[in-house]
């Protein structure tokens, strides 16, 4: 399989982070831009990018202010819009003129912005659950995902852990855990700026789900967002939702090969 390559580029708050794989030989095909969840990274891609790249290159870029990216420099600059821009930038230090987008939760309204930003410049567009909320609906996950102070009976970890572990599918090891914690406490003290730039970005996502003409495929896994992904199925001009109630949270690390089949045919060609 492919080898990830970490590489950085200039950004609007600093230095980017990326990861990178390439096929073997040429490819034909777009760009896949994979566009990660709050409060994780790319890193959360990298067993899926090694089996994608086998006939694209695939690149996985940190938000600003997410894994080890420069973050902005105070929370109201901490955007979807900002986070679109971000990737954009890396996709023009990288060449890459024309792209495919896969996001994942906060991801998918990341690769909305950048499509609507530079809708000439994305192929197809696949999603991970789509935050479609109700006002109730918001107000609780802005509630939950309200930053918890650090102290010395390290609260904040313990809660983390909780969560990550309440969420844990069937089959997944704690080393994938572990992983998923780390990626939080990358974020530091900005470590919710990421959900709470996903709230804010509400209406302009639903705008984007039904106005853009790109193909859109929606991955629905059981996952905290199943019910409220449903909701967009009228929206869509040009595309679909799958239901995959097999795969719960860590699908892409543990089922990379069929996550693989199901997106290629789906991408550009």
């Amino acid at each position: 399989m492919a080898k990830v390559v970490r590489r950085y580029t200039d950004g609007s708050f600093g230095q980017i982070h990326l990861r990178i794989a390439s096929p073997a030989g040429p490819s034909r095909h777009p760009a896949l831009y994979c566009l990660h969840q709050s409060p994780k990274c790319g890193l959360e891609f990298e067993t899926l990018m090694r089996e994608m790249s086998a006939d694209r290159v695939v690149v996985a870029p940190d938000y600003p202010g997410h894994g080890q990216s420069d973050a902005p420099p105070s929370e109201h600059e901490a955007t979807i819009p900002a986070y679109a821009e971000a990737c954009w930038q890396v996709a023009d230090a990288l060449g890459h003129d024309r792209i495919d987008l896969f996001g994942n939760h906060t991801g998918s309204k990341v690769a909305a912005e950048m499509a609507l930003r530079h809708p000439g410049r994305v192929g197809a567009v696949a999603m991970v659950s789509a935050a479609i909320l109700t006002p109730e609906e918001r107000a609780w996950f802005t509630d939950y995902f309200t930053p918890i102070p650090l102290d010395e009976a390290g609260t904040r970890l313990m809660t983390m852990w909780a969560r990550i572990l309440k969420r844990r599918a069937p089959g997944v090891p704690l080393e994938l855990l572990a992983a998923s914690l780390t990626m939080n406490l990358l974020g530091g003290e900005a470590y919710e700026w990421g959900h709470a730039a996903a709230f804010a970005y509400d209406q302009p996502y639903l705008r984007a789900l039904q106005s853009l003409p790109h193909r859109i495929t929606i991955l629905n896994p059981a996952d905290d967002l199943q019910t409220q992904t449903r909701r967009a199925g009228g929206m869509l001009l040009n595309g679909e939702i799958i239901e995959c109630p097999q795969w719960g949270y860590n699908f892409m690390d543990m089922a990379p090969a069929q996550v693989a089949a199901l997106l290629r045919p789906r991408l550009s060609p």
